[in-house]
């Protein structure tokens, strides 16, 4: 028998939260309970195969067919663009970006800005949106300490609760957007598996709101 819906997700948080919605759908999932270092998880009854993988190759997955659904954040939705379909915001791992800064710094300066990011097309995106013609430097590590060192003018970053800035002594001064997980699939799935419709439309019951029409 074949897999009837194969999903991808990232391990942490989102695979929690993913697995407490599935349960209030209706769904087995005792299944995903000892996991240990295995990456590839599927059910008894071979109605799902589970893929947990790196967040920014979620939707990779799924534009590649290898999955039929994935659930990723939507900050990675944006910042690598691929061909999916965002169906469903799942309203859990709730956050947002903000451009944060030392409480010196002028957001009205017109001066050329050095922003210090993780996420350099989202970053990029915002300041052009504004008009503004910013040095965007891509940060791997912990960016809140570019504007202590003088490495940055101001990040971009995504923050949940604020904590970590305040911490490192800098401020928000201007929030870029909110960020969920979201429920993408793949257009061929959508188009020819009547499991993952239906999968979808439970999902969708459970949370109760729609990003897109099917």
């Amino acid at each position: 028998m074949e897999m009837t819906i194969t999903i991808a997700l990232t391990k942490g948080r989102i695979e929690k939260s993913t697995v407490d919605l599935l349960v209030k759908a209706g769904f087995d999932m005792s299944f995903m309970k000892d996991k240990g270092r295995h990456l590839i998880f599927e059910s008894p009854d071979k109605a799902f195969r589970f893929l947990l993988v790196k967040a920014p190759d979620v939707a990779t997955y799924v534009q590649h067919g290898v999955a039929d659904v994935g659930i990723v954040g939507k900050d990675l939705l944006i910042e690598y663009a691929t061909d999916v379909l965002e169906i469903l915001d799942l309203n859990f791992g709730l956050c947002k970006f903000v451009v944060a800064s030392v409480p010196s710094y002028n957001p009205q300066d017109h001066k050329r800005k050095c922003i210090a990011t993780k996420y350099p097309e989202i970053a990029r995106q915002h300041f052009h949106k504004k008009g503004e013609d910013v040095e965007i430097i891509a940060i791997q590590g912990s960016v809140e300490i570019a504007p202590v060192l003088g490495l940055a003018d101001a990040i971009v970053d995504i923050v949940e609760t604020g904590a970590t800035l305040v911490a490192n002594g800098l401020i928000e001064f201007e929030d870029i957007c909110r960020i969920s997980a979201r429920l993408i699939v793949n257009q061929a799935a959508l188009k020819n598996k009547v499991e993952v419709i239906d999968f979808i439309q439970k999902i969708e019951h459970i949370v109760g709101r729609k990003e897109k029409s099917l």
